[in-house]
């Protein structure tokens, strides 16, 4: 986004005035959107049409040994809806978000590629991710999250994710994640990657989830493949999951893609219980400031569910300023 304002400022304001940084900026991005979207294409939803907004604030500056800080606030429909603030050196970067994220493996649960959002992404029957949306194997979230990440060495980064007990919905003590990315510098456009996370979700039970992908770009094409588990001690509850994807940029405005998402369920499940499938379909074009995206989605036996098929659509056109 084009800054609308940039300004020096001798210090941080707020809550950087502590570090005392020097030779701080701040920086004020925005932008709006109309949205057109049919969350399950045969289910009445009323108006397709929303409107977004967002203002950005971006502070950042360094201390006087050198230390890198930044914050960032978010204001979204009127309300201060993200915001974090991240430390920095030659050792990586720590950041603390207060408003909620991704983990380390939240933010790689699905990353084969398309050109708008995931083959499983759009669709809610109901407004919930817990029983009107598709089934996916991800990581942890929420809000108060510590997330390490490492510099490049060699091509390999290290991400690490914390979150102190209490901190996400259905983690009954602390949450930790981590997540390995590595992009050879002999083979270029290559990155495999690999994540695993453990959430403690009662007294008794315990879940284990981990993820591996491949990624690769050549010409215009990427292409991705990935594989994820989830085991329970509730094995009924156990799932395993591959997607795939392939993108095309056809030139430096224009992108089509294709994706593809399964859950196999745990063969303990009951017999009614069948292979969810999701398939995508997504496009987008920049010009300037301006974006226009979308995606049509599919989602077969939803949550296991024989002939629980759904269909949704979502259309963006968005302006950053």
């Amino acid at each position: 986004m084009n800054n609308l304002k940039k300004i020096g400022l001798s210090a941080l304001a707020g809550s950087l005035a502590s570090v005392s940084a020097h030779a701080a900026e701040v920086s004020v991005s925005g932008s709006a959107s109309i949205t057109m979207d049919r969350t399950a294409k045969h289910l009445v939803t009323g108006n397709d049409f929303s409107m977004g907004d967002s203002l950005n604030f971006n502070m950042s500056g360094e201390t006087d040994g050198g230390l890198g800080v930044a914050v960032f606030y978010e204001i979204d429909g009127g309300s201060l809806d993200d915001y974090d603030m991240t430390l920095s050196g030659d050792w990586g970067s720590l950041k603390f978000n207060g408003s909620g994220s991704s983990s380390a493996m939240g933010a790689v649960d699905d990353v084969t590629p398309n050109a708008y959002e995931e083959a499983w992404d759009v669709l809610d029957t109901d407004g919930t991710a817990t029983s009107g949306s598709p089934l996916v194997i991800g990581g942890g979230g929420g809000a108060n999250m510590f997330i390490y990440t490492s510099p490049s060495v060699s091509g390999a980064t290290l991400t690490v994710a914390y979150q102190n007990d209490g901190g996400a919905v259905g983690v009954a003590d602390s949450y930790n994640d981590f997540a390995i990315a590595y992009s050879p510098e002999m083979v270029d456009g290559l990155t495999v990657g690999y994540a695993s996370g453990d959430k403690n979700i009662s007294a008794n039970v315990d879940q284990s989830n981990s993820t591996g992908y491949i990624k690769y770009a050549v010409g215009g094409f990427t292409l991705g493949y990935q594989v994820s588990e989830s085991d329970h001690d509730t094995k009924t509850s156990s799932l395993d999951s591959v997607a795939y994807g392939v993108s095309y940029a056809v030139n430096d405005d224009i992108s089509i893609g294709y994706s593809y998402h399964e859950v196999d369920m745990d063969s303990g499940r009951s017999t009614g219980t069948f292979t969810q499938e999701s398939t995508g379909i997504s496009a987008s074009y920049t010009m300037g400031g301006m974006t226009l995206g979308g995606a049509i989605n599919e989602t077969d036996n939803m949550r296991g569910v024989d002939a629980s098929d759904f269909e949704a659509y979502e259309f963006n056109l968005s302006f950053a300023f």
